[in-house]
């Protein structure tokens, strides 16, 4: 079975999003989309400033077995990417829910409230 936090949310393509304090969205793979894809051996992410649509795909996530796109949850602007997984992209084996991949300031509350609860996301991996 999956960890699929209850504080946070989930997209249908296997995104985990925590809304932060200030209403900006942090987002990361599931540990689901982790454990499916294996070794994760390359990550290519969104420039800061990069003005994205909600299920527009911004990342890319590459592993020992395939490659995959990420799609931004929200509609807004790309405020920063972490270098550091980046840099080391196994870190996202290690722990799907430490190694967020980027940040976005959301354009609209009505994206963000439109995502999965943990109980959602739960039934939808089965």
């Amino acid at each position: 079975m999956s960890n699929i936090p209850a504080d946070l949310k989930y997209t249908e393509h296997d995104e985990w999003v925590c809304v932060e304090a200030d209403g900006m969205v942090t987002v990361g793979i599931t540990d689901y989309a982790q454990d499916a894809l294996g070794d994760i051996v390359f990550l290519e992410l969104p420039e800061a400033g990069r003005s994205v649509s909600k299920d527009e795909a911004v990342a890319v996530v590459e592993s020992v077995k395939a490659a995959s796109d990420l799609y931004a949850p929200v509609s807004g602007e790309v405020i920063a990417n972490n270098a550091d997984a980046s840099g080391a992209p196994e870190s996202v084996n290690g722990d799907a829910y430490a190694a967020w991949l980027f940040k976005i300031r959301p354009r609209n509350a009505d994206d963000v409230s439109a995502l999965l609860s943990a109980e959602q996301y739960a039934a939808k991996i089965g």
